[in-house]
């Protein structure tokens, strides 16, 4: 079977490409992808080439197929996985597959798996390491999105703390704690918002920030305070860049006490060392947006490491089991991940999307992999419908969701787009 998919050959070297896959073994699984949201460490990947983690030497004559976040239905099961797995399941993929070992994950260290392809072979070991998941909702778009939210989960389970008196580590953020998420309304900032307010061991006072009022605008008509103090939360959202003293500010906003659990979302000094500079008695600091530099440094208060019982952590991805979490409270209706895509695009738009994300403004960049379509904001589509009526459907059904994707909208796409 022909497959089309966009392939890494080196640093900044991204081709959309047509190929055969091999033969499918007995062990491996075919299938068909249906979209696949951009990922930053995707534009990572395409920087760094060979020099990224995850990414194998010989891209050069080996590539390999980017994209992580992906979905899509089985066509074909290998003979070792019939009793697990049959044709036309839908299904989603968890890419850490930290039993091997090793850093290996699809969309960047296989031949024949990732998610900016039409179709693919899933070989043996992501089945080994209970990676495919099945997935039973109707849009494949949130199944594609539970990738990204399962990092998140990650990273409220991974943060801890210790009581004062013992040296027992008590795993998650902290209940009826104060939460700061800081540079916190991009796309993964509005799922941690989302799920903050939704979790288990949610925060009392819930504090996000960002230095562009358009974004926080946007954020809080989202996820509205009102929304979170149904919840039981406090939700604060704040321009540090509209405060003379932005640190001050944030902790007087806590009480002058400070902060139990701060989330950093992005690799920036500054934001970093304010992060640190909010820590509570015993305050975690979570560092969740990964840099692209190997040598980034922020500065870090020693003293209060010692005296107030202050640390640091960072994690880089979630586990199976997270990405499960993330499926069911989707299921369940008690967090939208829709909520952070801002724009959608066809396979063929990929290469130039994952070059330039950091450019390019806005949330989660969805991508329909069968589909030849120029990456389009959501709220771009009223003006290209004036010249195309494919758009022009589009907004109709986008404009009376708020702008939000949804099942509609992915079924009008996928029923009326030109196949790549």
């Amino acid at each position: 079977m022909k497959t089309k998919a966009v392939r890494i050959y080196g640093k900044k070297d991204l081709r959309l490409e047509e190929f055969e896959l091999p033969e499918m073994k007995d062990d491996e699984i075919l299938a068909r992808v249906i979209s696949d949201s951009i990922c930053m460490s995707s534009h990572k990947a395409a920087l760094q080439g060979a020099d990224h983690k995850r990414v194998p030497d010989d891209i050069d004559v080996n590539p390999t197929i980017i994209g992580h976040e992906f979905a899509g239905v089985i066509l074909e099961v290998g003979r070792k996985w019939k009793h697990k797995f049959s044709a036309g399941q839908k299904f989603s993929i968890q890419p850490a597959m930290a039993h091997t070992g090793t850093l290996n994950a699809p969309g960047y260290s296989y031949k024949y798996i990732g998610g900016n392809a039409t179709h693919i072979i899933i070989p043996d070991a992501v089945m080994e390491a209970d990676c495919l998941l099945p997935y039973n909702g109707e849009a494949f778009f949130p199944a594609s999105l539970s990738e990204p939210m399962s990092c998140i989960i990650g990273a409220f389970n991974a943060s801890y703390h210790v009581p004062p008196g013992n040296y027992k580590h008590e795993m998650g953020v902290k209940q009826d704690g104060k939460m700061s998420i800081l540079a916190g309304v991009g796309p993964m900032g509005l799922g941690a918002i989302d799920y903050a307010i939704h979790h288990e061991r949610k925060p009392k006072l819930l504090v996000v920030t960002d230095i562009d009022d358009s974004r926080l605008a946007r954020a809080e008509c989202l996820i509205t305070p009102e929304k979170a103090a149904e919840e039981g939360v406090k939700l604060v959202y704040v321009n540090t860049a509209r405060v003379p003293e932005p640190g001050k500010y944030l902790r007087d906003i806590s009480g002058g006490t400070g902060y139990d659990d701060v989330f950093v979302f992005a690799p920036a000094k500054q934001v970093v060392e304010q992060g640190d500079s909010i820590l509570g008695f015993g305050g975690c600091l979570n560092f969740f947006a990964g840099p692209t530099n190997p040598d980034f440094k922020a500065e870090i208060n020693f003293y209060n490491v010692h005296y107030s019982f202050t640390h640091i952590m960072g994690t880089s991805g979630g586990n199976t089991n997270d990405m499960r979490e993330a499926l069911r409270l989707m299921a369940e209706g008690r967090i939208n991940p829709a909520i952070m895509i801002t724009h959608v695009g066809g396979l063929d738009a990929v290469i130039e999307t994952t070059l330039n994300l950091p450019q390019i403004p806005g949330g989660k960049k969805l991508i329909y992999t069968n589909i030849a379509m120029p990456l389009t904001s959501l709220y771009n589509l009223k003006e290209k419908g004036k010249k195309d009526p494919f758009y022009a459907g589009l907004h109709e059904i986008v404009e009376k969701n708020d702008y939000i994707w949804s099942l509609e909208a992915e079924e009008y796409l996928l029923a009326n787009s030109r196949e790549i």
